[in-house]
């Protein structure tokens, strides 16, 4: 039996930094005060940085994780390691790796402050 080819077509693939494709698909979506803290100067920290943005409902949280991860996945060919928080759609975290996304509801983001936990490290305003 003669194999058949298959005819492949590469992509190319994104190149940099993943936390651009990620503010970036945030902003679309209208995600509202995104903050980047880069946390690469902090000693024991396992990642490099976070991108903290606020939804205003459980179905504006939801949209804007499903469409990060729809972005990062089309983009970059990168799935999150782990998604928490899904069911309530309060704080939803995406791990990848290097870069944490925490997208929240307002009045959940004011409650926990994160960029106050590293207020040590260069936090930017988007």
């Amino acid at each position: 039996m003669a194999k058949r080819k298959v005819a492949t077509k590469k992509t190319e693939l994104f190149s940099g930094d993943i936390s651009d494709l990620i503010v970036q698909a945030l902003l679309e979506k209208k995600g509202e005060d995104i903050t980047m803290i880069d946390l690469k100067k902090i000693n024991h920290v396992y990642f490099d940085k976070f991108i903290i943005c606020t939804g205003t409902s459980k179905t504006h949280v939801d949209t804007l994780s499903d469409y990060v991860q729809e972005v990062t996945k089309r983009e970059a060919g990168v799935k999150p390691a782990f998604v928490e928080g899904i069911q309530n759609g309060e704080w939803v975290l995406l791990d990848y790796f290097d870069t944490i996304v925490h997208i929240f509801q307002p009045e959940i983001r004011n409650f926990y402050q994160l960029e106050n936990l590293w207020s040590d490290a260069d936090i930017k305003h988007l």
